[in-house]
């Protein structure tokens, strides 16, 4: 951790949230730059918290038979190209090499922007029999997509993420599969995050090109600006019948594999982000988090029984470690203890142990909880059932507060007029009735730039349920749904 850091540096987030985001991402050493404008380089910090992600949805894929595999990096241009709006819906963002080893390629190559056409490819060749279905397959890699603006981690020519993709004997496999898919990105988001989602269908206009429907997570940022978080798509046999993924069923038949494929990105790193912090840097969930506890002997080189001090921190260490508690031991001689409360407050780990002479002698800790700065005494003895307890109550009370400023910040709009005020102000997700018309949603966001984020499920209702009927708020033509809309990253 680099000694030049200064909190007085630090934007306050309270002023100006954009300039906040930059300069927290730098100063946690979250991410950098890269020499390539639009590429971020993760630092360990940054990676850490992927490699937090990937443990968490791991575990929920692999629950469900979902098995990891990867697939080549280059794709032939000829090969995107099979089904029509799918190449259509990249080409502007497509990374394309055309020449290699010295030599004019024939073929094209195009670098990964997604891998449904060269997975499907290989499926094509895997797939024979319903015996060999459903194929459950995800991979963690990354893929170029040609941004003209980039953000850290909201928006970068490159990122990382995992893609899933199946294959069905039936529509309704697939489309169960679908669901499933969502419903562990709004785990992810809710239970791991504590950022709270609006879940649902995403318009034609909107889905991921070449898919039957598209579904996603959405989430409010501070700014009141919406967030894909995560998306699942049904495919159907869109690109099972271009790629010729064939069985042979039960009943003797050659038929179509119904097929989904589903992706959570680093993207999601930049709404933690914006969503947990305040003006002396981010606020990390606990479960997220990749050091849950600094502990922080707090010593003078003059103390003589300083090595005592250490090894009784030390023995803490070993305590929460024990207890599956994630910590850092933090004894450097320099920078200053303040200084070093400052570094990693910017970073956002949960929870603070001050160790020093008096808490040595007495036998407990001073515990400061990030969120709140409440600071405890406890004893050696409380110590870890006190921090468990300390971080599950934070991570509850980080939902709630997104919670409230969601519900808050998601209004009904009656008429054009009411909306486009809401749009010009607060900005927030804006229930309204629309006719599904893609001129008319076009209109709406060219006037208010608000878009639409999605048809949101009702608790206990099917995604694609007509639970209301009214007219559309801005050409007043009938409509089935209310739908959100927000303006968006």
């Amino acid at each position: 951790m680099s000694s030049q850091f200064e909190k007085k540096e630090l934007k306050k987030k309270s002023e100006n949230l954009s300039d906040w985001y930059t300069d927290v991402i730098l100063k946690a050493q979250l991410a950098d730059y890269g020499p390539v404008k639009g590429t971020m380089v993760l630092r360990p910090y940054g990676y850490a918290l992927w490699e937090m992600v990937t443990e968490s949805l791991n575990k929920m894929f692999k629950s469900a038979g979902v098995e990891n595999a990867y697939f080549p990096m280059f794709i032939p241009l000829s090969l995107l190209e099979k089904e029509k709006e799918h190449v259509k819906g990249f080409s502007p963002e497509l990374a394309i090499v055309t020449i290699g080893g010295g030599e004019k390629l024939k073929d094209p190559l195009v670098v990964r922007p997604t891998s449904e056409t060269i997975m499907y490819a290989m499926y094509s060749k895997w797939v024979q029999s319903w015996r060999d279905l459903p194929l459950l397959i995800n991979q963690w890699n990354n893929v170029v997509r040609w941004e003209k603006r980039t953000y850290l981690f909201l928006r970068t020519m490159e990122f990382l993420w995992q893609e899933g993709h199946t294959a069905h004997v039936t529509h309704k496999e697939a489309q169960d599969f679908t669901q499933k898919a969502l419903e562990w990105y709004r785990l992810m988001y809710e239970d791991y995050f504590a950022i709270p989602v609006y879940a649902g269908r995403k318009s034609s206009t909107e889905k991921f090109a070449g898919a039957e429907s598209t579904y996603a997570v959405e989430a409010l940022m501070p700014d009141g600006k919406a967030l894909q978080g995560a998306t699942s798509h049904d495919l159907a046999q869109h690109f099972s019948k271009p790629f010729d993924i064939k069985f042979q069923s039960k009943e003797g038949k050659t038929e179509y594999v119904w097929q989904t494929s589903w992706g959570f990105s680093t993207r999601s790193l930049g709404g933690l982000f914006l969503v947990h912090g305040d003006d002396q840097g981010l606020i990390l969930p606990p479960k997220m988090a990749p050091i849950q506890v600094v502990i922080m002997p707090i010593k003078k080189s003059s103390d003589l029984k300083a090595s005592e001090l250490e090894f009784y921190a030390k023995q803490m260490q070993e305590t929460l470690a024990n207890g599956g508690v994630r910590s850092k031991f933090d004894d450097r001689d320099e920078p200053s203890v303040g200084r070093r409360f400052n570094e990693w407050e910017v970073k956002g780990v949960p929870v603070r142990f001050e160790v020093g002479l008096k808490e040595y002698a007495d036998r407990t800790v001073t515990i400061v909880r990030r969120d709140t700065g409440d600071k405890i005494i406890v004893s050696r003895e409380e110590m870890l059932i006190t921090t468990e307890k300390l971080l599950k109550e934070m991570q509850k009370a980080l939902f709630d507060k997104a919670k409230v400023f969601l519900i808050e910040n998601t209004r009904d709009a009656d008429t054009y007029d009411q909306f486009k005020e809401i749009m010009n102000s607060t900005r927030g997700f804006i229930r309204a009735f629309w006719c599904e018309d893609a001129v008319c949603e076009a209109e709406i966001k060219k006037e208010t730039k608000a878009s639409t984020r999605c048809l949101p499920a009702q608790a206990g209702l099917p995604l694609n349920s007509e639970t209301e009927k009214g007219v559309c708020i801005h050409c007043g033509k009938p409509a089935n749904h209310k739908w959100l809309f927000a303006q968006s990253y």
